[in-house]
């Protein structure tokens, strides 16, 4: 075979080779995201035009949540917002509009503490989507119900799935279970088992 064969021969291996490199690596990043991002790969591919500009997106959601400094909550933090949080429930069954209003700063106040930037709410959205995906379409939920409460359009059952929504969030980013006892609310258990075991 003449010289310029082998180095056909050799191109088109080099080719093919490049072709099944590019194929592993696409393969390898969407199962990444899919991992990653859950339910919210989902959405954002079929709100996208296609996969490559849907996990284009969810890339670039990544590499600007590299740059946030995201912190925890202290200890202190975590129970001051747990224990507004159980005020805002109990106001909901006499206020469920302004309480939804409330849920809604309340959690909005919490990411801000965690260093989430406020800026509009589908970036607070994105961006939070990396760090919490099961949650992130309640989120979305939540926000949808609160504007149609703060307008006057909302039935007390949107209001009441808007607080659940919330909650679920809350829960995330507070880093506390929705069964988890406050300090106030165990140290009342600690004094009524006290009180009945005299």
């Amino acid at each position: 075979m003449p010289l310029w064969g082998w180095i056909l021969v050799a191109l088109g291996a080099v080719l093919l080779l490049s072709v099944a490199i590019g194929a592993m690596l696409t393969k390898r990043r969407t199962a990444h995201l899919r991992d990653k991002f859950g339910p919210e790969y989902d959405r954002t591919v079929q709100d996208s035009s296609n996969r490559r500009e849907a996990e284009s997106e969810l890339s670039e959601r990544e590499r600007r949540r590299r740059e946030l400094d995201i912190r925890p909550l202290s200890p202190a933090a975590r129970e001051r917002y747990a224990e507004r949080w159980q005020t805002i429930q109990a106001e909901f069954v006499d206020a469920p509009t302004p309480t939804v209003a409330s849920a809604d700063s309340l959690v909005t106040e919490v990411m801000r503490e965690r260093g989430y930037p406020m800026d509009d709410f589908d970036q607070r959205a994105s961006d939070v989507s990396v760090d919490h995906p099961a949650v992130v379409e309640s989120y979305r939920e939540a926000h949808r119900l609160a504007e149609r409460s703060a307008d006057g359009e909302a039935s007390t059952e949107d209001e009441r799935q808007a607080l659940r929504h919330y909650r679920r969030l809350f829960d995330e980013l507070v880093g506390t279970s929705a069964d988890e006892p406050t300090t106030r609310e165990r140290e009342s258990t600690d004094v009524d088992v006290g009180a009945s075991r005299r």
